[in-house]
């Protein structure tokens, strides 16, 4: 047809002359203007997208946000993209006859996209740097009382007579929790220009004090400098700013000057603020002397109550007792605590007067200050009921002050140690644990806490630091335990300075350099003996072990040890040997006579071959051998020679002959958990493909690709790094419930339309993170006989996705398409991309009904949560937004948003416990419902813990709208900076 009318319009230019030539000429350049047009914009979208990369580079550097008129440029770019595309799509199927009228429009539009593409050079760069954050904010609860000590010491702080500040007291008195409180105050003070928090080791040492103090000011000190240069250092970079400088737990005297902190003036305008059992110390540090005194009685009996719960009201007579027990505790805060702790949920009035009993029995012969709060968490501890939870909370003294432990690296601890021995798998004695750290941790023995790493969530404890010194001062010593974690210690103690017939030992967290010659401690029922995180250990003499035959337990992870000595092969109770991080480590004894060993782990260990007598480990039940890196292969047969084998972790490397030694995995009959790295797509296919019977009552972690990403945090996880999705036709395994892709390409703009999902019926959990190419979650299109394929969506529980730039939406609805089941399951969603808009279309509001959870962070562009109605604006009707299991809204650096939800919308959500936003100073409104009572009266909703508007000003919180005028002082109490 185009020759034709070509043909037409060349014989019409002789006839007609220069107003049809100029005509024609137009048709003939119409064609060659949107070839064009196409190159022209494909140029633009690749600098956009070049440019969204480098913006997510620099935001993941920290302290920096994009530029203004970038942001403004792209958000130029997206809608001449959107307006472009459009109109080619419209002159594709244009008569011929109208296209010579369209060329100076398709000529324009080259103009405006050229005039783009020549503003996106960006000379001043594309980032700013972020205003410097104050400090972090530390968990805390409100304070019990106390009130006139902490205004004394916000005195001081704000005042300029004082630059040394002391808070002393006796342990559990309340010095950290007062101090934790004035912190997060001090976020929100414009007088200091960064507010820190360190906890001091114990003993002090001022090469970590520096490393610390420097780290929270996001600076970093060279560690081959001395201690001096190093003070030098830091003492420059704290002398930019004016700071507080909060050094909890102090035990001994030092120099501000050795460590590099500068002194504290009223030139300056910097703080420095000690928290000490010693007044001794203080005054040392010429401090201004703060006692923390104890609580009075009626703000003890309030603590209390508010800790065991309304039992003591409701039963006749348990509140006298209960008074009586207050007394007991001296106005100790941390005692308080611990003791409701173990009374909570007990109704029966003579289980309280006995324990009134035990607790006067126990504190009656009080001699010194420690003795006052050991004594009444002693009480706790003994009533623990049974020998193995005692067992597995003395373990926790084991790791160094302050240290946080996962729940996962404190269970198998306690696997070693044998506590849960007789327990029929490894599953089993995980819900024992689990069901054991959170008694602990409701009777405030141990701390709940909670960390990221590598975007996921860690359930974590801690154990209080006086809680610790019960443990090991006053509890240990009864049970055999010698703790000497996180001493400093540059070598053993000599043979006098070790505890009579020690049964557990623990020396973890030093530096210790070397062990003695023939030194041969004389502890014949030592058990355990925990070396490990001695970097600088590289040699043990062989006559160390030679006293110690009734060891079970040995750990020597993250030390520089290259052999281990011959004696190790006489250890015949040994069960647990741990050598993990052991990166220098070439050679282990034979391990032929340790018959009855249970768990020898060589994760990321140097060894390049296995240890010799392997095979004959009958009751190996736990083999990790994940990331030897020089290890080649495992001989044929020493896997099926592990029959008891109930946890094994490998590799399958290219190069290697490992992967020959599935065969032997798939008859190990007693196997619970494998986890195995492959970096060949063609042998995890193979794996999957020959043993789908054998996965399917099988736990595993499995990771294809380049990384070392392994999270083991549900019963079957894959992890697909730096793959062609599509191209590879990688074969899911069966009972997928956990799936990561990383840094994957070819993967499409939708995940509805990856095929690598369609049959993953049981996945709950999916992380998608840094695709360049995914644009939505799920596509829909009524006209499509393939639009509803991929029903894994329906059941998915977790949604994270991570730095996607072209993610533009969860759902895309074409036609009359709906996503009424979409989600329908869906309780966490979690959200960090930048170009996203709005987040929830309206329809999928209905399917959203078992959402607990919504997290958004990061996202430059987005303006809306949920999509705004297009409704008649004069209309008064309130559109309301169910969201029955929310609990948790959480929103944090979104520059762009402006709404939560449409100006006339509601979200009614009476299961919100937490509400958190940060860097949103665009928002002007929460539009949460509050529930009404009988009397009309608006309520706070009714498990609501908290508010948190993070380093925000009270100036915008101020400005914050309600939908009721009583709003903002009924949400006042639970507000926290």
């Amino acid at each position: 047809m185009a020759d034709i009318a070509g043909a037409i319009f060349t014989a019409l230019s002789c006839i007609c002359g220069t107003p049809t030539c100029n005509c024609i000429d137009q048709y003939r350049n119409f064609n060659d203007d949107v070839g064009e047009l196409r190159r022209e914009l494909d140029t633009l979208t690749n600098r956009k997208q070049d440019i969204e990369s480098r913006i997510e580079g620099a935001e993941a550097r920290g302290g920096r946000i994009v530029r203004r008129e970038v942001q403004d440029w792209l958000k130029q770019v997206q809608d001449i993209n959107v307006d472009v595309q459009a109109f080619l799509e419209k002159v594709q199927g244009i008569k011929w006859y109208k296209r010579a009228c369209l060329d100076k429009l398709v000529c324009r539009k080259i103009n405006v996209v050229r005039k783009m593409i020549k503003k996106g050079s960006f000379p001043e760069g594309l980032v700013i740097e972020r205003a410097p954050a104050r400090g972090n904010r530390i968990p805390t609860e409100n304070l019990a009382g106390q009130i006139s000590t902490r205004e004394e010491i916000w005195g001081y702080l704000m005042g300029d007579e004082v630059g040394m500040i002391g808070v002393c007291g006796i342990g559990g008195v309340g010095k950290t929790a007062i101090m934790k409180n004035l912190h997060n105050d001090l976020q929100r003070e414009p007088r200091f220009q960064k507010v820190i928090w360190v906890t001091v080791s114990h003993p002090l040492n001022v090469f970590e004090l520096q490393k610390k103090i420097a780290g929270a000011m996001d600076e970093r000190l060279l560690d081959d400098d001395e201690v001096m240069m190093r003070a030098g250092a830091l003492m420059d970079i704290m002398g930019r700013v004016k700071f507080v400088l909060i050094l909890d737990d102090v035990w001994e005297k030092f120099s501000l000057k050795e460590v590099g902190i500068p002194d504290p003036k009223a030139q300056n305008g910097c703080k420095v603020v000690v928290t000490s059992r010693s007044i001794e110390v203080c005054s040392y540090l010429s401090c201004k002397i703060v006692k923390v005194q104890p609580l009075s009685q009626e703000e003890s009996l309030k603590l209390f109550l508010n800790k065991v719960g309304d039992v003591v009201l409701e039963v006749p007579g348990l509140e006298e007792i209960s008074e009586l027990i207050v007394e007991e505790c001296a106005g100790l805060p941390l005692a308080i605590v611990v003791i409701a702790g173990s009374m909570r949920g007990v109704d029966d009035v003579n289980v309280w007067r006995n324990a009134l009993a035990e607790l006067r029995d126990r504190v009656k012969s009080v001699k010194d200050s420690n003795d006052e709060i050991f004594k009444r968490l002693r009480f706790s501890f003994d009533r623990l009921d049974c020998l193995e939870v005692k067992n597995c909370f003395l373990y926790c003294s084991f790791f160094q002050e302050d240290y946080l432990f996962s729940r996962r690296e404190l269970i198998e601890c306690w696997i070693d140690e044998g506590i849960f021995d007789g327990l029929p798998s490894r599953e089993v004695a995980y819900d024992r644990g689990h069901a054991i750290i959170d008694r602990l941790e409701k009777n405030f023995l141990l701390e709940k806490h909670y960390f990221v790493s590598v975007d996921i969530g860690i359930d974590a404890a801690k154990m209080h630091d006086v809680v610790r010194d019960m443990a090991i001062t006053s509890i240990g010593p009864e049970f055999g335990y010698m703790i000497k974690a996180g001493m400093n210690l540059v070598e053993l103690p000599n043979e006098h300075g070790w505890v009579k017939d020690p049964k557990k030992l623990s020396l973890m967290e030093n530096n210790i350099l070397k062990v003695p010659l023939n030194l041969s401690p004389k502890c014949s029922a030592l058990s355990t003996l925990i070396l490990s995180r001695n970097p600088n250990l590289s040699e043990i003499p062989e006559s160390f072990f030679g006293e110690m035959l009734s060891l079970k337990v040995l750990d020597l992870s993250s030390t520089a040890m290259e052999t281990l000595p011959n004696s190790i092969s006489k250890l015949k109770n040994l069960s647990t040997l741990r050598l993990q991080l052991c990166k220098k480590l070439k050679y282990l004894p034979s391990l032929a006579n340790l018959r009855g060993l249970k768990k020898l782990d060589l994760h990321e260990a140097g060894i390049e071959v296995v240890p010799q007598g392997m095979g004959m480990l009958i009751s190996l039940e736990y083999l990790d051998l994940l990331f030897c890196p020089n290890l080649k292969e495992i001989p044929t047969g020493i896997l099926l020679n592990l029959s008891s084998l109930q946890y094994l972790a490998i590799c399958c490397l290219r190069g290697t002959t490992m992967v020959r030694n599935f065969e032997e995995v798939a008859r190990l009959k007693k196997l619970e958990t494998l986890e195995c790295n492959f970096d060949d797509v063609q042998h995890f296919n193979h794996f999957v493909n020959k043993f789908k019977d054998f996965q399917s009552a099988t736990a595993y972690s499995l990771v294809v690709g380049s990384a070392k990403d392994m999270f083991r945090k549900s019963k079957h996880e894959l992890v697909i790094t730096d793959c062609e999705i599509e191209e590879e036709c990688i074969v899911l395994p069966n009972k997928i419930e956990d799936l990561w892709i990383l840094r994957c390409k070819n993967m499409g703009n939708s995940l509805s339309k990856i095929a690598l999902l369609e049959k993953a019926s049981e996945l709950r959990t999916c992380h998608i993170k840094h695709s360049e190419e995914i644009e939505c979650v799920v596509e829909l299109d009524s006209s499509s006989s393939s639009s509803l394929r991929c029903p894994v969506f329906d059941k998915l529980e977790e949604l994270y996705m991570f730095q996607l730039p072209r993610l533009r939406e969860l759902v895309r609805v074409e036609g009359e398409a709906t996503p009424s089941h979409v989600f329908s399951n869906l309780k966490r969603l979690h959200v960090a991309c930048s170009g996203i808009r709005k987040l929830l279309p309206l329809e999928l509001l209905q399917a959203l009904q078992n959402l607990e959870s919504i997290v958004v962070s990061s996202c430059n562009q987005i303006e809306e949560i949920i999509a705004s109605l297009d409704s008649d604006a004069s209309s008064s009707d309130k559109f309301t937004f169910t969201f029955p299991k929310l609990r948790e809204l959480r929103l944090f650096f979104l520059p762009r948003l402006k709404s939560i939800c449409s100006a006339k919308g509601v979200m009614v959500c009476n299961s919100i416990e937490t509400i958190q936003i940060g860097g949103c100073l665009e928002l002007k409104r929460i539009p949460v419902q509050l529930p009404q009572l009988d009397n009309g009266q608006p309520s706070p909703p009714p498990h609501l813990r908290e508010i948190w508007i993070g380093a925000s000003s009270k100036e915008w919180w101020e400005s914050m709208e309600w939908d009721h005028p009583n709003a903002k002082n009924l949400l006042q109490p639970f507000l926290k900076y």
